[in-house]
Formats: C-alpha cells, structure tokens, sequence
C-alpha cells in the first residue's frame, strides 16, 4: 500500500516531486519508517543470560592467556577462524 502519484498534464518534474512529498508526509509512512529504524527485538532473559555467561567465560579466557604470554597466539588463530567463515 503505497503512496501514488501521477503525473499531471503540463506538470513539471519539480511539481510532481514536492507533490509526492506532501503526500508521503500526510500518510505518515515516514514518521512510521523513522520510528521503527533502530527497533530491536527484545530478546528472551535466558538468551542475555547465556550470552553474559558466553562474555564471562572468553574474557577470564583471554586474561588467562594474556598473563601466560600466549593472547597474541590465539587472537591470530581466532581471526584466522574467522576469515574461513
């Protein structure tokens, strides 16, 4: 359901653009598309609990390997990982 326009008989382009302007404006299409823009689900807490879990874990992980000398290692091998997706 969109918003249509035609052109008229001896409109100019420029009057036929301001046109479909004023009228996307008064439908309320733009206001809607702005609102919902950055709208993010909310995810269940079990899933924000397991993803603080997932955080705890790799940074107690990297710390470890940071105080052992072996961080460097295992960001290249994690980057590597990556690259192959």
């Amino acid at each position: 359901m969109g918003v249509d326009v035609h052109r008229r008989r001896g409109e100019s382009f420029d009057g036929l653009l301001r046109r479909f302007g004023r009228k996307v404006q008064m439908s309320g299409r733009l206001l809607q598309a702005k609102k919902i823009r950055f709208h993010r689900r909310r995810t269940s807490k079990a899933v924000d609990r397991a993803a603080a879990v997932t955080r705890a874990y790799r940074r107690s992980y990297l710390g470890y390997l940071e105080k052992i000398g072996k961080l460097e290692e295992e960001l290249e091998k994690m980057k590597a990982k990556r690259r192959r997706r």
